[in-house]
């Protein structure tokens, strides 16, 4: 799959790379040298699929949801990683970053943290491990998202306010940047998307990658066929998708599509489409594409959904978007929470409004009656309800 991996220097294609302060050479440099054994060393894949099986509580089921495919006209499945523990597939990395730190000799986590999945994961795993957790997370998105912060206090981490910009994810990833720089020996900086410098794109897509290993063998025993037509995710910085599409990469017989949040319409000014809006820039470490005014500042996003709700993508994507391997889509706001609804309606699935974005461009694709369609359900709408009984309209 080297086509779509990162080289020596964290590069897919054009994008990547490792553009950070002089005071994290050293932590990121120790990753980059000891990350790839650490992880391919016997004991800890043992340890991290035990994990996986008995605590996180996979495999996740692969579903036919029948009457959204006879919306669609094409068989549609659902990777329910809304069932894994803390309600997200975001514990499949900090379960596999939680074991690196350990073995890194760090005694520290910070985290940052939009919709709170990832927030909630870490503090998870921290209390599993008796590590020090501290999360940053932007003083809007601790609003809209008030369960997730109390259930990352109830497990025993520090939440930290980011007040800075407009408040959300950009803004939390800053100042748990700027905390890795104050703290570097001690302290090691769980990232929960394919975003960031070298090595952590690549590493937090391996950790997501058993999305779409399980995807194969559960096809396989389903369909007699381990390779779907389309598989859809959700892209804010993309790691549900990179763990969804990982295994596929290399098959161009199966379409990648990324589903972006528009907001309020790609041309509004409130919108969190990076690949219709962005442009090559460098943000957290990493050259990719990115929402900026013409002198290079950030544009501040939009979404009504907190995880996707950030400027840029991974360098992956950025990298499937620019060489036509991936095809990314988008969904306003009203589009998003109407699909959320008609799945909960025809499926008995509430999904996360991240996750209601993938479900929505279903509708701007064009199935044969044979297709095989598997969308990769991110996570489960309980920490949205307010946000849906707010928008109202079911």
């Amino acid at each position: 799959m080297r086509r779509f991996q990162p080289n020596e220097e964290g590069y897919y294609g054009l994008f990547g790379g490792a553009y950070i302060p002089e005071m994290l050479f050293p932590n990121i440099e120790e990753l980059r040298l000891r990350y790839q054994a650490i992880v391919g060393d016997a004991e800890f894949q043992r340890e991290f699929e035990t994990l996986l099986r008995h605590y996180v509580g996979r495999p996740t089921p692969l579903y036919q949801a029948t009457r959204l495919s006879e919306v669609h006209r094409a068989t549609i499945y659902l990777k329910r990683e809304d069932l894994c523990h803390t309600g997200a597939h975001k514990v499949n990395n900090t379960i596999g970053q939680i074991l690196l730190a350990r073995r890194l000799g760090k005694s520290k986590i910070i985290a940052e943290t939009g919709a709170g999945q990832h927030g909630v994961a870490t503090a998870t795993v921290c209390a599993l491990m008796g590590l020090e957790c501290t999360i940053y997370m932007g003083q809007l998105d601790m609003e809209r998202q008030r369960p997730n912060v109390e259930r990352m206090k109830i497990l025993g981490a520090t939440v930290v306010p980011a007040t800075s910009g407009n408040m959300t994810l950009k803004d939390a990833t800053n100042e748990a940047m700027r905390h890795w720089i104050n703290h570097p020996r001690d302290t090691h900086y769980i990232i929960g998307s394919v975003v960031g410098p070298h090595p952590y794109p690549d590493m937090v897509a391996r950790f997501q990658s058993v999305i779409s290993q399980e995807i194969r063998a559960q096809l396989t025993e389903q369909q007699g066929n381990p390779f779907p037509d389309y598989v859809v995710a959700c892209v804010g910085g993309g790691s549900n998708a990179a763990g969804a599409f990982y295994h596929f990469l290399d098959e161009p017989h199966v379409h990648l599509i990324g589903a972006e949040a528009a907001g309020h319409g790609v041309e509004s000014g409130e919108s969190a489409a990076t690949t219709a809006l962005g442009r090559p820039g460098v943000l957290h470490g990493s050259k990719t594409l990115l929402m900026q005014t013409p002198d290079g500042q950030v544009i501040e996003p939009y979404s009504i959904s907190a995880g996707l709700d950030y400027p840029g993508i991974g360098p992956l994507h950025a990298h499937l978007f620019e060489s036509g391997r991936g095809q990314f889509l988008n969904a306003t706001d009203e589009e998003a929470m109407k699909a959320g609804i008609e799945l909960a309606r025809l499926e008995g699935i509430i999904p996360a409004i991240e996750t209601a974005h993938a479900l929505a461009v279903l509708h701007q694709l064009e199935f044969s009656p044979d297709d095989v369609v598997v969308v990769n359900l991110s996570g489960r709408g309980d920490k949205d309800l307010e946000t849906y009984i707010r928008w109202g309209r079911y």
